[in-house]
């Protein structure tokens, strides 16, 4: 990007959660229980800090408008102890909590795809954990040790889905019009690439057969605020978790959860690309769809990735492989004529991207190696093939499952790559640093080490902000989402004695505003 800050980048996962010795159990409970046990694993327990909701704005559209959740207009007061309201700021600027009746990983902020896979895997292991820690402390007043079993997925089976959101800051001025029809096409056809495969069609999973994406038909309409139901391809939230006068967050809720690095990888680096090329002014609009919608289901249910989508021009005829080689090529150019530039990272997900659609034109099970959804059909299909020979074989559904087990001793996607059938990005010592360890080129940095440090003192956090409690009340204003990074904050950070010592550094140097607050 030819702009002064990198691109910001931070995903969220809610993880599907049961509890196979009493299926009946509340996942509310238990999805307390995980979250508050790994806490008390931690270490922090009742000194956890709690969430800040005060400068949440989850209602403001980027279109232009408000809706208004809470008749008296102000924010959700919540006591932090309460079922269903945990929450934990992790040693590495992460946030985790329960969301709805799920525990929820929210990555720190980063600045490239890869390392947005470095932390999100980190995530993997710190959700595994904490579903052990509750095994092991005991699970509602009963304090029964009922083994809790986590995956990475979006659906449940029997209807619900539950989501995977990308985050991406991008400028402000650029206009949401843009955005969407920029995004649209490109939305509708990466999930050849990023989907994470699902047994059964329809969203009660009623229909035989199998599809790439778990989240397509959960899809509802082109353009929406929601996220639980009328879902958007594009989905317009404006809450940046910055500086509202020059950036803006793209929330994005169409994609899967991938267990795949190299799905993730595409997921967040091609889709930041495309950002890049809709704020250098790149037109995509001869691109936009006739249907888009509905596209997004002919999309997840063509296995040969050779289907034809109709365009708004209703003459124009393209498969998701030809649309993706447009954004693809697009970028390229851009980058040539020298209206963005590319990083190291950058270059490698231009290079992986075109490999990527290679192999699925030439042969979509010669990805089966890197991508979710054609390493768990090809697993699926030989299971297939050796029994019923139908979609319909309820033990087809198991496999399906297992495969986002997030025990790294019973999920079938880790038993593929410890077995070389799935191939990896990341070193895993990176992945094992990054569960206690916040980025070094964002906020994260300043919050996962205060957190880590002086959690006492923090008494409260948002992701641009934090509350502490050295001698008197102060906020840390983090409205910049790279100045607290570790270049600017290190030395203080390591050396500080207290929260105090670094108050008093920011301040001085200015690295962010620091401001009193009355005391309670």
């Amino acid at each position: 990007m030819l702009h002064n800050q990198p691109r910001v980048i931070g995903t969220e996962t809610e993880f599907g959660i049961s509890c196979p010795e009493n299926p009946a159990v509340s996942p509310i409970l238990t999805s307390t229980a995980a979250v508050m046990s790994y806490a008390d694993a931690l270490g922090l327990g009742a000194r956890r800090t709690r969430w800040d909701y005060e400068p949440e704005s989850p209602l403001r559209d980027a279109r232009g408008f408000d809706l208004r959740r809470y008749a008296m207009n102000h924010a959700p007061v919540l006591e932090p102890n309460a079922m269903g309201a945990a929450n934990i700021i992790l040693r590495n600027g992460a946030r985790f909590y329960v969301d709805h009746a799920h525990p929820e990983y929210s990555s720190p902020e980063v600045t490239d795809a890869l390392s947005a896979v470095i932390w999100d895997k980190a995530g993997e292991i710190i959700m595994h954990r904490a579903a052990r820690a509750a095994t092991q402390a005991g699970i509602g007043q009963d304090q029964e040790h009922w083994d809790l079993k986590t995956y990475k997925n979006n659906v449940d089976g029997k209807g619900a889905s539950y989501g995977t959101h990308e985050n991406y800051l991008y400028r402000r001025d650029t206009d949401m019009a843009t955005i969407e029809q920029g995004l649209i096409p490109f939305f509708v056809t990466r999930q050849i690439m990023t989907g994470a495969g699902r047994v059964g069609l329809g969203q009660q999973g009623d229909t035989a057969g199998f599809q790439i994406s778990q989240r397509a038909d959960y899809i509802e309409t082109k353009v929406s605020l929601e996220t639980t139901l009328n879902r958007g391809i594009i989905n317009t939230r404006d809450e940046p978790h910055s500086n509202a006068d020059e950036w803006k967050r793209l929330h994005v809720i169409i994609g899967d959860a991938n267990l795949s690095e190299y799905s993730q990888f595409l997921k967040v680096g091609t889709t930041s690309l495309v950002l890049d090329a809709i704020e250098a002014g790149v037109d995509f609009s001869d691109l936009a769809l006739e249907s888009p919608v509905d596209d997004v289901y002919r999309v997840s249910r063509d296995l040969t990735c050779t289907a034809t989508l109709r365009g708004e021009d209703r003459k124009t005829e393209r498969t998701a492989i030809d649309i993706q080689r447009i954004y693809r090529d697009r970028v390229i150019d851009a980058a040539d004529r020298g209206v963005i530039s590319l990083s190291d990272v950058e270059k490698k997900v231009i290079e992986v991207w075109g490999e990527i659609l290679d192999d699925l034109e030439s042969d979509p099970l010669s990805t089966a190696d890197r991508l979710d959804w054609t390493a768990k059909y090809a697993l699926l299909d030989g299971f297939r093939q050796r029994g019923t020979g139908e979609w319909d074989d309820p033990r087809l559904a198991l496999i399906d499952l297992q495969y986002s087990d997030c025990d790294p001793e019973k999920g079938l996607y880790y038993a593929l790559v410890r077995r070389g059938k799935i191939r990896t990005l990341v070193d895993p010592d990176d992945v094992t640093a990054a569960i206690d360890t916040p980025p070094t080129d964002t906020r994260a940095w300043l919050r996962g080490r205060l957190v880590d440090r002086f959690s006492s003192e923090v008494i409260a956090a948002n992701w641009d902000n934090l509350i502490v409690t050295p001698t008197h009340p102060q906020r840390i204003e983090l409205s910049s989402p790279t100045a607290a990074n570790a270049t600017a904050t290190y030395d203080i950070t390591e050396s500080a004695k207290s929260v105090d010592d670094v108050t008093r550094y920011l301040t001085s140097s200015g690295v962010c505003d620091v401001t009193p607050l009355p005391s309670p």
